[in-house]
């Protein structure tokens, strides 16, 4: 059997930016809490303010160290299976992913170590500007990250010569037409990821009985985000899926399992795309609503995935999937903070064990959409890898071999595998402590030299007998 290294690479590629996009996605989100709650503990010195900002600080830095080591390694993979697509877009990518690199991650780095081991020797005042610095500097991060992959979606201020690209404006290129929906959409998903991980770790830690003043404030803090970051969310996919249907049509066409251009398009909420048939199979959908949604008109014409070839459709089956995943999640996430809102209203909101639980397991709900959102904006793009303007099979490496592309991958998942099991096993000791790790300014001099060593665990066993002893009686927080 030959092994294809178009499909490997691809399967590569996708694999390392499914492990790297959860992390950016996450801390982006927590940076911006952390801010606030900085804020808040300069202005009104309460000491609770501080406790919470300096535990999710600590989850902050394990994250983000994740989240750099996952992302060092999509550069190579330009080089050593994409060399002709980095070949033909360095003029534009080359300078881009520099400017993230001296702008947003060196600003990040920098203030990081003042935010995490700073706080008993910088001014306060200081301390707070660092912690707005590494907030800005994961927004100055995305902004790059996220115009160079609109821009690979919907090219524009450039020309190709002699198959290199060459930018003749470098304002429509970096604010190319899909980049503001796009930045705007993922700069929401990215609090809501962080709104919804901190109102489920908060959660949890309140069914235990565990630092429950604290707690209480950061649930509140965030259920008051998510109640208007979640329908935000919904009214920019809106924007962003009329911007897609402008530039990317048979990404939308995919998305909908719509294979005839036509009016009155059903919304599907289940069905089971035949692609070899160019049909669906056992289709469930609500009359002309797609129209309406896609057009705002009933009558709407949607197109249709056979305005082009086979060879050049994306695959409709994991397009139309991950696209419902991705908006049903979004739709639960509203429900939540919607519910929210009434349970505080009746005064029931830390008495309520079911919601409380609910909140634990949403708080994975926005990775899982983020990812399946990935999976639409980049295998919908399919076969482009510049839209319109280079194939994936014109961009991979002319020598890459079946074999070789296998064997990176199989050497990617274990090292992957290896990494992140003691990344995810620190941060779960960090969360394990919780608040409760050690008050500010004792034990000075045992302060970790590293930022993964700042996840000390000094429990013992029997600590979660006391603490199901300490929730009991909580009376239900």
């Amino acid at each position: 059997m030959e092994l294809d290294p178009l499909i490997l690479s691809r399967i590569q590629f996708a694999f390392v930016v499914s492990f790297h996009a959860i992390f950016p996605v996450f801390t982006i989100g927590l940076a911006a809490f952390i801010a606030v709650l900085e804020g808040l503990a300069y202005k009104t010195e309460n000491p609770v303010w501080v406790k919470l900002s300096a535990f999710w600080t600590k989850v902050f830095a394990v994250v983000f160290g994740m989240g750099v080591v996952s992302g060092i390694v999509m550069s190579f993979q330009f080089g050593t299976n994409w060399s002709n697509f980095a070949q033909a877009s360095a003029n534009f990518l080359g300078p881009i992913l520099s400017y993230e690199v001296i702008t947003a991650f060196f600003l990040e780095a920098a203030f990081l170590g003042v935010l995490l081991f700073g706080r008993q020797k910088v001014p306060p005042g200081l301390h707070l500007f660092a912690a707005i610095m590494v907030a800005t500097g994961t927004f100055i991060s995305s902004f790059w990250i996220l115009s160079a992959n609109s821009w690979m979606q919907t090219p524009a201020g450039y020309e190709l010569r002699e198959g290199v690209i060459h930018v003749v404006s470098w304002s429509d290129a970096i604010f190319n037409p899909s980049f503001p929906y796009r930045f705007l959409h993922m700069a929401l998903a990215s609090f809501l990821t962080g709104g919804f991980v901190v109102a489920g770790v908060s959660a949890w830690y309140l069914l235990r009985g565990r630092e429950v003043e604290a707690n209480r404030k950061a649930l509140s803090m965030c259920l008051w985000l998510l109640l208007f970051i979640a329908p935000a969310q919904a009214v920019v996919g809106d924007f962003h899926g009329l911007n897609t249907l402008e530039h990317q049509p048979m990404k939308v066409a995919a998305m909908e399992g719509n294979w005839e251009t036509s009016r009155d398009v059903p919304l599907l909420l289940f069905a089971l795309p035949d692609q070899i048939n160019q049909i669906n199979r056992f289709e469930i959908g609500i009359p002309s609503l797609a129209s309406m949604i896609l057009t705002h008109e009933w009558d709407g014409e949607v197109p249709g995935l056979n305005e082009v070839p086979q060879d050049e459709q994306p695959p409709v089956a994991l397009v139309f999937w991950s696209f419902r995943i991705m908006v049903g999640l979004g739709l639960l996430m509203i429900a939540f903070a919607v519910t929210g809102l009434l349970l505080r209203a009746g005064g029931r909101l830390w008495r309520n064990t079911w919601y409380l639980q609910g909140l634990r397991f949403m708080s994975i709900a926005p990775f899982i959409a983020v990812l399946t959102g990935w999976f639409v904006t980049e295998t919908g793009r399919a076969p482009w890898l510049i839209y319109g303007v280079m194939t994936h099979a014109e961009g991979l490496t002319p020598s890459l071999t079946g074999g070789m592309a296998l064997f990176t991958l199989i050497g990617y998942i274990v090292v992957y595998g290896l990494v992140f099991s003691a990344g995810i096993y620190y941060l779960m000791r960090v969360l394990y402590v919780g608040l409760e790790d050690r008050d500010e300014g004792e034990h000075e001099a045992e302060r970790p030299a590293r930022p993964l060593s700042a996840a000390h665990v000094p429990f013992e066993i029997g600590d979660d007998e006391n603490q199901s002893a300490n929730t009991a009686t909580q009376g239900g927080h």
